[in-house]
């Protein structure tokens, strides 16, 4: 069966696959990523590695440590805390980054981590940027994280692929910020929701490293899980570029070449000579979920907010409303490039910073900033009075210096602009290009450097029609039930978050006992749900089940109160993988929920439908009230997280093994 280029990356890097057995959408897969990125959260991997009974890092190749967010802070506490993660990165063999380096993400890129056609994962959700250089880069939580580090190993739900193809070219003046602004805001309806975005069209030659980086970057705030650009002349030019950065910049301790240069480990001739011989593309009969165009002529510089992303607004339109703000941000992994960097010092050039308005810049990288000095870029900034950060996350993240205030208005060209997420939450905040940022810094209401006349967004979407196909029967692990069973609790709720799910007030009490968990389980969302359900009940939810913060609660709870699965219209990926990571299954039944929908409507929260639900292992198929429905096929991998309840005590079993 043909594969589209996700799959086929995803193949190259699952483990225990069957003799004969092609990836796609819909598997589950134990995957061995080429490498995993942890940031300041490294110190809370640490304990859970510790926990599983591990000793060592099962290959000190693999992960990255690179410290990047909490940067600014020079308290006791955070200088610790980042010492311990630095002295355990010494004593298992690690690469680390010190605070100062540079954002994780840049890094990863930099450095040749993330290399083309290779699985890469992060414990952070921004890991999608490295699908920029054409490597497949997916978020994991921090259970992976450790697994990882002690196995090789974690699992992956392969998702379903949207293909997006890239027409027409961009008007000057227009960048790649305002590509996947303008792909957020005009197809918000959650088109590529869980999906990995492969892009395509004749529109990417034109498109540089830097833009494909930034829309690779913000398909997580589009709702994507990838995106992955293909190789082509300019990545290999970029990659060769890069080689020759770091030839010249030398490097202590590793061998030279005979013109005395460094040979760096991944970035060298050798490994890109490869790559250009062992190129990866789909298949042309591969399959998409979902496939949209967008005319990159039709896109102009965009606006998104205030405080949403999926909403924007032309920046002509906004000029004129002469929108007052308070704060410029020219910070974070999206954008704060050398590109970045030279096109705002190009509209700040001979000018100053708006009275009233403070404007804040920090590069990804010491090395991108190093370079934008060498330009001159980073004086011409500072002359028109912006304020230097160091290289890291800051106040993207809502950490250090330049928070906004009670009432503010802001405009960054940062990736999210989440109520509260970059200080108070009565603050609004925007998002634009570092060319918008600057002018509006410098005008003090929001602004543009050039004026570019209006079009209309030209962009379709059409959903795939997938040939039907003879079920391959799933084999069944020993020990696991061929059918599931259960009656269907229905809770009809879309986004229920995990707050519903599990209330917020007993997620740090640690003592909290699984029957503790179990009595409070849905106590937001319906403080009758714990007297209507039964042990061995199937929980049905609406779509986007388990939206909200990533507490692990939010699946242990259920299935300490016994509930045998849950079947959702759509589940959010993290409180998915939290589900299976513990030993819980979560399976998606869209048509299962639609008709409980039109049959008990939403006059009750829980419903006790007297259905009673079969989920059938081995055919891929549930049955419920007389009806079959497809599911995607539960395999040997999600089957064994299940039987040993849950990944970590999956990499028990695994360190138990290799220690006999």
């Amino acid at each position: 069966m043909a594969q589209n280029l996700i799959e086929k990356i995803a193949e190259g890097f699952a483990v225990g696959l069957g003799p004969g057995q092609t990836v796609h959408s819909g598997d589950y897969i134990f995957i061995q990523p080429g490498h995993v990125m942890t940031h300041d959260n490294t110190g809370a991997v640490i304990p859970k590695f510790k926990s599983i009974g591990a000793g060592k890092i099962n290959d000190p190749r693999q992960p990255v440590f690179a410290l990047d967010h909490n940067v600014q802070d020079t308290t006791e506490k955070n200088l610790q805390k980042y010492a311990d993660i630095k002295q355990f990165a010494s004593d298992m063999g690690v690469d680390f980054y010190p605070a100062g380096r540079g954002i994780g993400h840049q890094i990863m890129c930099e450095e040749g981590y993330a290399w083309p056609y290779t699985m890469v994962v992060a414990s952070d959700s921004h890991s999608n940027m490295y699908g920029g250089l054409g490597c497949l880069g997916t978020p994991i939580v921090r259970t992976d994280a450790a697994a990882i580090w002690a196995t090789g190993k974690t699992w992956w739900l392969v998702p379903p692929v949207a293909r997006v193809e890239l027409t027409g070219s961009l008007r000057p003046g227009v960048s790649g910020k305002d590509v996947i602004i303008t792909l957020c805001g005009y197809f918000n309806k959650d088109e590529v929701l869980n999906h990995a975005v492969e892009f395509a069209g004749e529109g990417i030659p034109g498109l540089d490293i830097d833009a494909r980086l930034t829309i690779a970057n913000m398909t997580t705030e589009w709702g994507a899980l990838a995106g992955v650009f293909p190789v082509d002349a300019r990545t290999i030019a970029w990659l060769k570029n890069r080689a020759d950065v770091i030839a010249r910049r030398g490097l202590a301790g590793v061998p030279s070449d005979a013109d005395g240069h460094g040979v760096h480990p991944r970035l060298n001739p050798g490994q890109i000579e490869k790559l250009t011989k062992n190129a990866v593309a789909a298949d042309p009969d591969a399959y998409y979920a979902k496939t949209l165009t967008l005319d990159l002529a039709t896109v102009q510089p965009y606006v998104a907010g205030p405080n949403h992303v999926k909403v924007m607004a032309p920046v002509n339109e906004l000029r004129e409303k002469r929108v007052k703000i308070d704060k410029a941000y020219l910070v974070s992994c999206v954008n704060a490039r050398v590109d970045d960097l030279t096109a705002a010092a190009h509209v700040v050039e001979g000018k100053k910073v708006a009275s009233g308005v403070k404007f804040y810049v920090a590069a990804a990288s010491n090395e991108v900033q190093a370079e934008s000095e060498r330009r001159g870029d980073w004086q011409a900034l500072l002359m028109a009075g912006a304020i230097a950060l160091p290289p890291g996350c800051g106040p993207c993240i809502g950490l250090g210096t330049g928070l906004l205030e009670d009432g503010e208005v802001g405009i960054s060209a940062t990736n999210r602009n989440f109520k509260g997420r970059m200080g108070s939450k009565s603050a609004e905040v925007y998002l634009a290009s570092p060319e918008v940022v600057a002018a509006s810094a410098i005008s003090g209401f929001i602004d543009g450097p050039v004026e570019i006349e209006s079009e209309q967004i030209r962009g379709t979407i059409a959903v795939g029609a997938k040939a039907a196909s003879a079920c391959e029967q799933v084999p069944v692990l020993e020990g696991f039930p061929e059918v599931l069973a259960g009656e269907i609790i229905f809770c009809y709720q879309d986004n229920l978050n995990t707050d519903g799910i599990y209330p917020g007030k007993y997620t740090y009490q640690d003592d909290f006992t699984p029957d503790q968990q179990a009595g409070v389980v849905m106590e937001n969302y319906d403080p009758e749900f714990g007297m209507i359900v039964n042990k061995g009940d199937v929980l049905v939810g609406g779509f986007n089940f388990g939206t909200g913060s990533s507490r692990e609660q939010a699946a242990t709870a259920l299935k300490y109160r016994g509930i045998r699965l849950v079947v959702a219209g759509s589940l959010n990926e993290t409180y998915k993988r939290n589900a299976l990571n513990n030993g819980f299954l979560a399976i998606e039944v869209p048509e299962l929920v639609k008709g409980l929908k039109a049959h008990f409507g939403t006059g009750r929260l829980t419903v006790k439908t007297g259905i009673r639900a079969e989920i059938n292992i081995r055919r891929s198929v549930l049955t419920a009230d007389g009806k079959e429905y497809p599911i995607d096929p539960v395999g040997a991998t999600a089957q064994e997280l299940v039987l040993v309840e849950g990944l970590e005590n999956w990499v028990k079993s695994r360190l138990s093994e290799t220690s006999k």
